[in-house]
């Protein structure tokens, strides 16, 4: 009989291991809705083998409890079923996230039931930082009291004689009183340029993005308003007999004008009106605008126009009418 050692050996790959130990996982995370494994990494040295794998966990839920289980059913797991030696699964949890719809919050969470989460109130507009001008005005200050500090520093710490700009700035203002037609002009450039910067402050911006409503809470979605044109646009054109289209989204306000190639006016305004708005509904907007709608009869490409009407006060009209007239009766 041959001996044990030179019958040959079995050999255990990676991808078998690793996906025998996804297999055990899915099995330890059995019972949490929302639980899953997102990756998993394996290799095999000899009779040895190392795994790892990445989950995603509901919330709530006991990390250490659930994640000792992960390990020691994927070690077991994976022992019992490739015959190689794993010491431990390492487990890294990736993502917490909600639990299904119809989960226990109190089993999934080892506990009380946590309180619900308050519903957020999608904003109607989204507010913009102001990045720009924000940046140029703390920059333009910046400077402004940089270089006057600087030369203070220079004036008081080395005993050097004031910059020349600073003492052409004082005797400019020294000349010049509040009655003067500099001073009131740049005091007016002053007052206006902090209405804007105050304006761009209360004002939320963005006026090229319409929020919309999200099932998930504490997410906040927007929609451009170039998206929502091209979807109403190919909702409008895909009805029958209509040619040319033009969208038009404002932040309140909807426009479509569509053009009549063939069919009755009154039932594809009545068509149009509803895959523009069909359309709208799909957008999921938070305030969705008023819509107004155009069909006007249009001209079928391709087609010849009928010849314009003879002037009878022409020199040969009516010579060249009745020829017409004479050889199309022949």
């Amino acid at each position: 009989m041959t001996a044990a050692a030179r019958r040959g050996t079995t050999t255990v790959a990676d991808r078998a291991v690793r996906r025998i130990a996804e297999r055990a996982a899915g099995e330890a995370l059995r019972g949490r809705p929302g639980a899953r494994t997102t990756k998993s990494a394996a290799s095999v040295r000899g009779r040895r083998a190392r795994v790892a794998l990445g989950v995603a966990l509901p919330y709530p839920a006991p990390l250490t409890e659930t994640v000792r289980g992960v390990q020691e059913h994927v070690a077991s797991r994976t022992r019992e079923l490739t015959g190689l030696d794993v010491p431990t699964a390492r487990v890294e949890v990736t993502a917490l996230g909600p639990a299904t719809a119809g989960a226990d919050p109190v089993a999934a969470g080892g506990g009380c039931a946590p309180q619900a989460a308050p519903p957020v109130r999608t904003p109607r507009r989204l507010w913009s930082g102001r990045r720009l001008p924000a940046a140029g005005a703390a920059a333009a200050a910046a400077l402004v009291c940089g270089a006057l500090t600087a030369d203070l520093v220079r004036v008081r710490g080395a005993h050097r004689p004031a910059s020349a700009w600073r003492v052409a700035a004082v005797h400019w203002l020294s000349g010049h009183g509040p009655g003067d037609a500099s001073v009131v002009a740049a005091g007016a450039l002053t007052a206006l340029l902090g209405a804007w910067l105050t304006v761009l402050a209360v004002t939320p911006g963005l006026r090229r993005r319409m929020t919309a409503y999200t099932p998930a809470p504490r997410v906040v979605a927007a929609v451009d308003r170039s998206a929502v044109e091209s979807l109403v646009h190919d909702a409008v054109t895909a009805v029958a007999g209509v040619g040319r289209a033009r969208v038009r989204v404002r932040r309140r306000r909807v426009t479509v004008r569509a053009g009549l190639l063939s069919g009755e006016l009154a039932g594809t305004r009545a068509a149009v009106t509803a895959a523009a708005g069909g359309a709208l509904t799909s957008c999921g907007l938070s305030r969705a605008p008023r819509l107004r709608v155009r069909v006007a009869q249009e001209a079928a490409r391709g087609a010849v126009p009928p010849p314009p009407a003879p002037d009878p006060e022409e020199p040969g009209a009516g010579a060249a009418a009745l020829g017409g007239v004479v050889e199309g009766k022949v």
